[in-house]
């Protein structure tokens, strides 16, 4: 087990210590108030943690303090990990961006696109193209998520058993299966959708590398970065430091609520979701990537991959919220953010609803859990609380109040 520390002080990488300071205050009134339960926040200049601070609690009944080596259910934040993942065999030559889905999932042959109706009486056509790996990526595939409830084919994947985005009791592959037998919303590479694209990912990477999502993560990401407690699963050491999950209600207090079964290896192991982590864990994966594949001498990816990665992939410049023309991406904090390959990329900060930098990349998680990366002011930030939210909206303020820390 490592542990995240502070390793400089926050004026000597240009940080203000009173804003700092502003920072830490403002989400311990939240915990004050009853709005989360604990949080760590820490923020890094030069690869150096220059602010580390863990407040409140990780489990509310047993009394138990958040702490530096607290793992966290990072859910969403699994994606780029299993991007990372897939960008390897992508530079190994096994994989390509542009290779037809079904060349290693062949399920995914002559996909049909939504044309019009509902239920029954839904009408679909052969698709123009097939899915492309860069597709899968980028999110713009087609597929989608049940729980969106926007669109028919939301519907067919709620009959299909899939609200929370997986068949329960099923496997990777068995549940893969199941996405492919059902129509894709629109054309491949035509719009951008937030889906289970990267569960699909997921299951590309078994199917190539011959081995099972957390073994290749755990052979090829985690151990030569360090990423000491990263995984699918905790271990009977490990669980003490996990943080329960709460739920936000209506009221706007929290409740306990179930969250991942991360006790024991899952059956089915997602790369959408399926992650825990300590923030030094995500340290080191964010800090390989703002050194453009590069930690502490060892090369995990090229730098020309990482900056692949990390460049916008919606044509014409677009952003989330113009590419992404369905209701649920149609939000505020959408403008002026691209996607690259499993993160979002800040096209037009002028536009983004807080303050940050061209170029910085990252991506938040189901329990209010948030990184990135911010490559022109050599900055990485992190943020974890377990509160899955109805109102609580963290990261604009989170993302303002760093950068009124940033002097210099």
């Amino acid at each position: 087990m490592a542990q995240l520390r502070q390793e400089v002080d926050p004026g000597e990488v240009g940080l203000d210590v009173k804003a700092l300071d502003r920072l830490d205050q403002h989400f311990a009134h939240w915990v004050d108030e009853g709005r989360m339960p604990g949080y760590l926040v820490a923020v890094s200049r030069g690869g150096r943690v220059a602010h580390l601070t863990t407040m409140g609690r990780r489990d509310l009944a047993a009394g138990l303090p958040v702490e530096a080596d607290t793992l966290w259910r990072i859910y969403s934040m699994t994606k780029p990990v299993t991007s990372v993942a897939a960008l390897l065999l992508v530079e190994e030559g096994r994989l390509s961006l542009d290779d037809p889905l079904e060349q290693h999932l062949p399920a995914f042959a002559e996909p049909r696109v939504y044309v019009s109706g509902e239920g029954e009486g839904l009408t679909t056509r052969p698709a123009d193209g097939p899915i492309l790996i860069r597709h899968l990526l980028t999110h713009t595939a087609g597929l989608t998520f049940a729980f969106y409830h926007s669109h028919p084919v939301d519907a067919l994947y709620t009959a299909a058993g899939l609200e929370s985005s997986v068949v329960m009791g099923s496997t990777l592959a068995e549940t893969v299966d199941v996405y492919a037998r059902l129509p894709l919303q629109f054309e491949p590479g035509t719009e951008w959708n937030y889906s289970v694209a990267t569960n699909v990912l997921g299951r590309v990477i078994e199917v190539v590398s011959g081995q099972p999502l957390d073994v290749f993560c755990a052979e090829r990401v985690f151990g030569p970065l360090g990423m000491t407690d990263a995984g699918f699963c905790v271990s009977p050491e490990q669980a003490g430091r996990l943080s329960e999950l709460y739920g936000e209600t209506e009221d706007g207090g929290i409740e306990p609520v179930l969250g991942l079964p991360l006790h024991g290896r899952p059956r089915l192991l997602s790369g959408s979701g399926g992650m825990a982590a300590s923030a030094h864990d995500m340290h080191r994966f964010m800090e390989m990537l703002r050194g453009r594949g590069e930690l502490d001498g060892t090369r995990l990816l090229s730098a020309d991959t990482v900056g692949l990665m990390t460049s916008n992939h919606l044509p014409d410049g677009a952003d989330l919220r113009s590419f992404g023309s369905r209701p649920a991406h149609d939000e505020p904090n959408n403008d002026g953010m691209g996607f690259g390959l499993g993160v979002s990329v800040v096209i037009d900060p002028a536009r983004t609803q807080a303050p940050t930098g061209l170029g910085a990349f990252g991506w938040s998680g189901a329990a209010s859990t948030t990184f990135w990366v911010d490559p022109g002011r050599d900055l990485t930030v992190q943020f974890y609380t377990q509160v899955r939210p109805k109102t609580l909206k963290l990261f604009p303020d989170l993302k303002r109040l760093v950068h009124e820390a940033i002097v210099e």
